[in-house]
């Protein structure tokens, strides 16, 4: 209940609606009273019950799951998609650039609207968008509609790719937060791994083929995953929840002072598209810690849509025998590596974080160099097995190398972290669809061992950065105008 005392002076803040309606019915700007979620009050998502945060969870990170498959799906078609489409492969990869691409530029406008409107809307809107493109992708009659297709559809999928960590934070407490952004991770990098399995064995049907992979699998199963979402999915977003609530106490109450705190604290959407689009990037330029993390995670994600172009073409150089089903199953490694790190990833704070994120490193390296010498061509006695171990081991330092910086630039910058990470991503993804278009011709011309060599000799030049930040990390930080402005609002709270 609203203490009606002292309105001129120190906010009051109403956490439930009265039972007994006021009958006052000022003005909106006449002695308001602010209002915030009390402690303890239900509808604040941070107090929700752990299993209704779990469904919620497990509906977003299986969105997190769909867009990342239709990534990786997408290549597997490559053969039979130039055939009919009259195109070359690196004309079909471009569809894949501006899938990511899409990935890295969307979120940047997107993330505000999911600000003012809520997260619910957005995953409604964008996912409808990812859907429904997958039909004219699959009907396409050239390879332009199927690139321009593919644009838009990676856009609306980044929302599932990028907002699916903020639905996470909304309602998970920093401390309880560890295991579901785990699950959120390798639900990423698990459907990376699926999406090719399935799709393998579609291609190898002449009958199905890459316009099928399209329309049966991806829009029949994400069509399906839709209505999950409507039926599921709540507004986690607590200032939009907020704001409801406060016009709701308005309604009944008939009492217009009520007004929600953060009405004074938000900026508008103009102003929330600006800073979303400017921050992140001046982050990247000024602040030597996320830009070093964010060309690691980028280069190596990158090497990652590099490994899913290269499959299909070292596979099926060494080893002719293996038919669309069987290349497409070697992804299974993916799947394998992701489950292999969700099950060893560490959850205790920050330097445990970079410790494993050194780890992480290592490994990428390890698995890059067991790629590159098992795949050395005129040597039949080298068994599948042996590349497949290779990219299971890259895969498992990815995991521990992207969650480390997601996790460090979120502890390092606080107020600042989603812009940190909004800029990561930017970065993240638009180097990663850029590898794509060279991969094929790399691995033609270098060989596949000394093409997969380069990688780990650059993965082992940038791994380097968890051990900066351990020894000099304070000390970056130190001289960071971001670090000031966040050790002034400590000590002016």
């Amino acid at each position: 209940m609203a203490n009606e005392k002292g309105l001129d002076e120190e906010p009051i803040y109403v956490c439930r609606i009265p039972k007994q309606a006021s009958s006052y019915r000022g003005s909106l700007n006449a002695h308001p009273v602010k209002v915030e979620f009390e402690k303890d009050d239900p509808r604040d998502p941070f107090n929700w019950s752990a299993s209704k945060k779990w469904l919620i969870t497990i509906v977003g990170c299986a969105y997190t799951g769909f867009v990342s498959s239709a990534a990786s799906a997408y290549p597997v078609g490559y053969p039979s998609m130039t055939r009919d489409l009259n195109c070359t492969v690196l004309q079909a990869s471009a569809g894949l650039t501006t899938y990511i691409g899409g990935f890295g530029v969307a979120p940047l406008v997107l993330a505000s609207f999911s600000e003012e409107f809520g997260r619910r809307p957005m995953y409604l809107v964008t996912c409808a968008f990812f859907c429904i493109f997958f039909l004219p992708i699959a009907l396409a009659q050239n390879i332009a509609t199927v690139i321009i297709c593919k644009f838009i559809q990676g856009s609306a999928a980044s929302t599932g790719a990028t907002m699916v960590g903020g639905t996470l934070a909304d309602m998970w407490r920093t401390a309880d937060r560890g295991v579901p952004m785990n699950l959120y991770a390798a639900a990423a990098l698990f459907s990376v791994g699926l999406g090719p399995v399935i799709a393998g064995w579609i291609e190898n049907n002449r009958n199905l083929e890459w316009r099928w992979i399209n329309l049966a699998i991806l829009l029949s199963t994400s069509g399906a995953y839709w209505l999950v979402l409507y039926f599921f999915m709540e507004e986690t977003r607590g200032s939009v929840l907020l704001i409801r609530q406060v016009h709701l106490l308005r309604k009944e109450s008939g009492d217009n002072r009520y007004r929600p705190r953060i009405e004074d604290e938000r900026p508008s959407l103009r102003e929330l598209i600006w800073i979303s689009c400017t921050r992140p990037i001046w982050l990247l330029i000024t602040e030597p810690v996320v830009l070093s993390f964010s060309i690691w995670i980028g280069f190596v994600w990158g090497v990652l849509f590099a490994l899913i172009e290269s499959v299909g073409l070292v596979f099926g150089t060494l080893y002719p025998q293996f038919n669309p089903g069987q290349l497409g199953a070697v992804f299974a490694t993916v799947s394998i590596g992701s489950l292999i790190g969700f099950i060893t990833v560490a959850t205790r704070g920050p330097e445990a974080r970079l410790y494993f994120a050194c780890i992480g490193g290592i490994l990428i390296v390890i698995g890059a160099i067991i790629y590159a010498w098992t795949t050395i061509e005129h040597r039949s006695n080298i068994p599948w097995i042996a590349p497949c171990i290779g990219i299971t081991v890259f895969i498992v330092g990815l995991f521990h190398v992207y969650l480390a910086v997601f996790n460090y630039l979120a502890d390092a910058y606080l107020i600042y972290a989603s812009s940190a990470l909004s800029g990561q991503s930017f970065l993240r993804n638009i180097m990663a669809a850029a590898f794509p278009l060279f991969t094929r011709q790399m691995y033609r011309k270098l060989t596949f061992p000394w093409a997969s060599m380069l990688f780990a000799l650059i993965s082992l030049l940038l791994c380097l950065c968890p051990f900066i930040l351990i020894i000099w990390g304070s000390e970056i930080r130190a001289r960071s105008r971001f670090a000031k402005r966040l050790a002034a609002s400590h000590t002016n709270h």
